[in-house]
């Protein structure tokens, strides 16, 4: 080894030891009689000084060091003088004085402060960061970030090592099978014309594995999904990818509550109760618009439209009366928060990102009276029964919107979440976790003018609602569960569909009738008739855990070499063009 100790490891206990260190010069400070830098590697830092102890060719190479520079240093442990440890650092009661030193390699200047936080205001943009990864990889919060990612999925694996579940590797290069985005597809140069599809998700394999017998499998699983990105989503991903034979979904979701309770002990040092909260999807639309609610505050929706029906106010009771919903929020006390021109500004956000149609809104004053432009389309008696319905007090601002269920819950649940951040209704680093349960089967697609699977189309769906696969399918209900941390989906899951009979009906109403499942998902078909046990799974977001327990809000800086929201990587300029010899290889022709 090239070095003794990291840089940080040293301590008083090893005062006067001969130690060796390697690192990059983090800052430089020449005082003229002694010159002083800290040496960093991912361990910490550690100081060290060349005095007037140090030989003169020492000390000529450092006046040379730059920020970044990679040395090799040896000398001894001293302790720092009385008045100048530092006791944020592990090594700040010591300092190494320096015998010897060699450059290893020279640095050029950094495009960007490696110092610099959002915070202090100086971080440079991501662009360029992503441009020169390999630098942004060195800032301590990106270290931090990295070093957190590995410890949760070792504690992952060791968890479900503990419960008899086995590591099992499935292809990345398997058949095409879309799951609901779109496929990565490879060219076959072998089987020419032919194609691979990077996987979306293990789902077939873990289900064939349970098939098979394993009972219990666990992998950190790569996935590919080409479709289009936000801050929380990349087109390749990592997930922990869970399948149990012989289970309910009780099981399942009792199986993970014990992973939360593990993870958030051993991370953030939170005991949380169990079992989870669960609520139903139909309860998680009504009460807060979405179906990942962030149940960190409250701020439930309420439905006021038998009221709007009621009333004379044109806008409400034509949307009453036509089959939509009148509903909104309180946020209390807010009242003062919100000038005109601020409630002017929530107007356009649930125009604009949501399309509602509007906003309505009331302030109530201190004497309990509604205050707003539309009051006086309302009776006194009407503006008391919907203060009533809000349970509204002195100095809370009520928010309504008059649309049809899905938008006023897509314009609500935004406003809401919102509202939670910029009022502050919730405390730094608090964490939230639940289980929504029971989602419809399918979704009616409109553009299609077909029935899509919510999940995939190989969840189970409840017993009781078997029938109405023929009947009514928007009706059905599913045996799924999502697991939503602080407002985001941070795992998904279902019990599976085990009868081949089963799978087959469901596949018809999907669309796909028997020559393309069996195209398609012949393997699947078959092995379901070869003893499949019931079985069912979940698989979790990795990416998207890192970044809810670190406080993160950019699921790119919870991965070392992420894409673009254009799903290029700055630092490789991949995608890029290929060889055309390559492409003769393939049977390829690109048309420009």
């Amino acid at each position: 080894m090239l070095r003794t100790h990291t840089c940080g490891e040293l301590s008083a206990d090893d005062l006067n030891a001969d130690v060796a260190l390697c690192g990059w010069v983090d800052t430089y400070r020449d005082h003229g009689g002694g010159l002083f830098i800290d040496l960093r590697d991912r361990f910490g830092l550690t100081q060290v000084v060349f005095g007037p102890d140090t030989a003169e060719g020492v000390m000529q190479l450092a006046r040379k060091l730059r920020a970044e520079t990679v040395v090799r240093i040896e000398g001894r442990v001293a302790r720092r003088p009385e008045g100048n440890e530092n006791l944020k650092l592990p090594t700040g009661a010591i300092e190494i004085r320096a015998s010897t030193m060699e450059i290893l390699n020279q640095s050029l200047t950094p495009p960007f402060q490696l110092d610099a936080t959002e915070e202090t205001g100086d971080l440079a943009g991501e662009d360029l960061r992503l441009k020169y990864r390999y630098l942004d990889l060195r800032r301590p919060i990106m270290q931090q970030t990295m070093l957190l990612r590995h410890r949760m999925i070792k504690l992952m694996r060791d968890y479900f090592d503990e419960h008899d579940f086995i590591d099992v590797e499935t292809p990345v290069l398997g058949r095409s099978t879309p799951e609901g985005a779109r496929d990565y597809l490879v060219p076959s140069r072998v089987h020419p014309g032919s194609f691979y599809a990077l996987p979306q998700s293990p789902q077939l394999y873990k289900q064939i594995l349970m098939v098979a017998g394993y009972d219990r499998y666990v992998q950190v699983a790569r996935c590919f999904r080409d479709e289009d990105l936000r801050a929380d989503r990349q087109p390749e991903f990592t997930q922990l990818d869970v399948e149990m034979s012989f289970v309910t979904a009780d099981d399942v979701i009792g199986m993970i509550d014990g992973l939360v309770a593990k993870l958030a002990k051993e991370i953030l040092d939170l005991d949380v109760p169990l079992p989870l909260p669960r609520m139903t999807y139909d309860e998680a639309m009504e009460r807060y618009g979405h179906d990942a609610p962030d149940l960190r505050f409250e701020m439930e929706i309420v439905d006021v439209t038998p009221w709007a029906g009621k009333t004379d106010f044109r806008v409400f009771q034509s949307v009453a009366t036509s089959g939509g919903r009148v509903r909104g929020i309180n946020a209390k006390g807010a009242s003062d928060r919100y000038s005109r021109k601020g409630i002017d500004e929530l107007t356009e956000y649930v125009i604009q990102d949501f399309g509602a149609k509007g906003l309505a809104w009331f302030k109530v004053e201190a004497s309990g009276n509604l205050a707003s432009p539309i009051a006086k389309n309302f009776q006194a008696e009407e503006l008391a029964e919907v203060a009533s319905a809000f349970a509204a007090q002195p100095g809370d601002l009520l928010l309504l919107v008059a649309d049809s269920f899905e938008v006023s819950s897509r314009a609500l649940s935004g406003l809401r979440v919102r509202l939670g951040r910029e009022l502050e209704l919730y405390k730094p680093g608090q964490m939230h976790f639940s289980w929504v349960v029971e989602f419809p089967m399918f979704a009616f697609d409109e553009a299609e003018n077909s029935w899509a699977a919510m999940h995939h189309p190989f969840t189970a769906p409840r017993t009781q609602d078997i029938e109405q696969l023929q009947t009514d399918p928007g009706a059905c209900r599913a045996i799924a569960y999502d697991l939503v941390i602080n407002g985001s989906e941070a795992g998904g899951g279902t019990i599976r569909i085990h009868d081949q009979a089963l799978q087959q009906q469901v596949f018809e109403l999907l669309g796909v009738d028997e020559k393309m499942a069996a195209d398609r998902f012949g393997f699947l078909l078959e092995a379901l008739q070869y003893g499949a046990p019931p079985h069912g799974g979940i698989a979790l977001g990795i990416d998207r855990w890192v970044m809810l327990f670190s406080g993160l809000e950019n699921i790119r800086d919870c991965i070392a070499f992420p894409k673009t929201q254009r799903a290029s990587d700055l630092m490789t300029a991949a995608p890029g063009d290929v060889d055309s010899r390559q492409l003769e290889e393939l049977g390829i022709k690109i048309r420009r």
